[in-house]
């Protein structure tokens, strides 16, 4: 019981961080009564289904913190990459669709593996299959298997998965 206590506080505490963060309003009333409100209800809704646990709150492991702040840093790069190519004189981009194997088996891992293909700009994850992910890419440049590689490398370690 004391660790779905723990889930919750820390499920209620991250809402609460990226409501604030995301809202723009900090603590205007009557929107801080909807955010308090749209919290509880979240969370009553997910002890309710029976959801809380330590895979929906991963929260509690730091190794999530350490591969977010190297995802950030990716999406930085790749901010920049895109930022070149747009601004550049004559936009020269070569578009790709390509398939990337995938040997996450673990249903989060692989949502946040997809997830941080979508989130760096230039690259947008269109289909999850069983063996891999079919990909599109700005440019080819984008689409190296090493980068992809590397994506599923830190995501391994972030999440504890083993894959096949």
């Amino acid at each position: 019981m004391t660790r779905k206590w723990l889930y919750g506080v820390t499920l209620t505490l991250v809402l609460t961080a990226l409501w604030a963060l995301l809202s723009g309003y900090g603590l205007k009333q009557p929107l801080l009564s909807l955010g308090v409100f749209s919290i509880v209800v979240t969370v009553w809704m997910t002890i309710r289904m029976g959801l809380l646990d330590g895979e929906s709150t991963p929260y509690l492991r730091l190794r999530y913190l350490a591969y977010w702040g190297w995802l950030a840093r990716e999406i930085v790069k790749a901010n920049i990459a895109v930022l070149r190519i747009v601004l550049a004189p004559v936009i020269e981009i070569k578009p790709v669709v390509t398939r990337t194997p995938v040997t996450l088996t673990d249903d989060v891992a692989r949502a946040t593996l997809a997830n941080s293909y979508t989130l760096t700009p230039g690259t947008v994850t269109m289909e999850i299959e069983e063996g891999g992910f079919i990909l599109h890419g700005l440019d080819e440049s984008f689409c190296g298997q090493e980068g992809f590689r590397t994506f599923e490398r830190k995501v391994k370690a972030a999440t504890g998965e083993r894959g096949a």
